[in-house]
């Protein structure tokens, strides 16, 4: 390139799953703050809220976990904890509780802004931190909480008590919304968006298989990046078709032998635990330095949901990972480990969420003996960047690394 002249800027495809991915997340904060300012009213909700009930009453709703995930992406994650902290709230507590509560305070965080709600909707399927989290943010601002209690179950399979149980409290929350909002539910509408709910799912966890394939398709931090919209507008065809776009460039990308993970890739590894939002790029480089893949985790898929109807419906939202026993959560794991091949298994025990890291180390332990991978850990958070340390982190990274290496010897 000459002197005095500028490099052209870089433009995403129009007509890629990433651009269209992109376009959704852009266009749900967009639409929540559009229907806010109309003088509807509009929700926080919960990551793994059943999202069928919303989409067919037409009300919109955004998620605090996916707002703190981006705040701390960007780098504002410390900031905004520390303001729940001068508040009273414990650095204890998870991250992203702490973020949300911060920008429920402030009401305005320029790194990922979203509207305050008129109502919260709840369930803790996913820890019961979600309960008191949720619970302070109806009180401080005076709204509703709408709560579905889906239980931790003790068994391996859900039984047609909890199944009874939980179908209740989703027929109750219906009835809340519609006398909260003044809109009617429509059995109608209900059948059309639990087939595009089925719809995407299918395709995202069609996409997120891909990385079985050696060399896999893609570097499997893209579905760290992906999976915002799986969690935002499963119910939308903009999703739907946005994952089936994905799903086709990742059949294209075995077919031509190419790879969204820019190196040669020499092993492969299950990351277990939630991002590390923060030091995303730190996490993903220190692995690809090294020729390292991540072709398994259990995050991504955790936002899939394949029913058949309604009660198929209630006991997928009972099965989501963090809901279920320690041998089921495990089995789950070593299928997914069993089917992309991996070496190894590179731990994240995140210090702030306590249901998933309480049993991390018996699983991991678990998962590395039956399937015969070493396994390492490494200290962090989802969102608060003071409890990670760079240089543990590698030195982790690269005993992994020596290990597999050893063992690829053996081998041969």
């Amino acid at each position: 390139m000459g002197e005095g002249e500028t490099k052209p800027k870089f433009t995403i495809d129009p007509n890629s799953a990433k651009f269209k991915l992109n376009e959704i997340v852009a266009k749900h904060y967009k639409e929540v703050q559009e229907a806010k300012d109309r003088g509807e009213k509009i929700g926080w909700c919960a990551s793994n809220f059943p999202q069928e009930i919303f989409q067919t009453l037409g009300i919109k709703v955004c998620y605090p976990e996916n707002q703190a995930a981006a705040i701390a992406a960007r780098g504002a994650g410390q900031r905004l904890c520390e303001i729940s902290e001068a508040e009273g709230y414990s650095n204890d507590i998870c991250a992203y509780a702490r973020i949300s509560l911060a920008h429920m305070m402030v009401g305005e965080t320029p790194e990922q802004n979203m509207p305050l709600p008129d109502f919260v909707l709840c369930c803790n399927n996913i820890c019961n931190c979600m309960i008191k989290w949720y619970e302070n943010i109806a009180k401080e601002l005076n709204i509703p909480l709408i709560l579905i209690d889906i239980p931790f179950n003790p068994d391996y399979e859900v039984s047609d008590a909890q199944a009874a149980y939980v179908k209740s409290q989703f027929l109750a929350a219906i009835e809340q919304l519609e006398e909260i909002t003044g809109k009617k539910w429509s059995e109608e509408k209900f059948k059309e968006v639990m087939e595009i709910s089925n719809r995407t799912s299918r395709a995202w966890l069609e996409a997120t298989a891909y990385t079985q394939y050696t060399p896999s398709p893609l570097n499997g931090f893209d579905l760290l990046n992906h999976m915002a919209v799986a969690v935002c507008a499963r119910g939308t065809v903009e999703a739907a078709e946005a994952f089936e776009t994905l799903l086709e460039e990742y059949k294209k990308a075995v077919e031509e032998g190419t790879s969204t993970f820019r190196a040669e890739e020499k092993y492969r590894i299950m990351f277990e635990g939630i991002a590390c939002w923060p030091h995303l790029r730190t996490t993903a480089t220190g692995l690809k330095s090294r020729g390292i893949n991540m072709v398994a985790t259990i995050y991504a898929d955790a936002f899939g949901f394949i029913y058949d109807d309604f009660d198929g419906l209630i006991r997928a939202y009972c099965n989501v990972p963090n809901a279920m026993n320690l041998e089921h959560a495990r089995d789950k794991r070593e299928a997914i480990v069993n089917k992309t091949h991996a070496e190894g298994l590179l731990v994240h025990t995140n210090r702030s969420c306590k249901l998933w890291s309480g049993f991390m180390y018996e699983m991991s332990r678990q998962i590395g003996e039956d399937c015969q991978i070493p396994v390492t850990s490494f200290d962090g958070d989802q969102a608060d960047p003071r409890n990670f340390s760079e240089a543990q982190y590698e030195t982790r990274v690269q005993g992994l690394t020596e290990i597999m290496e050893s063992n690829k010897g053996g081998k041969d």
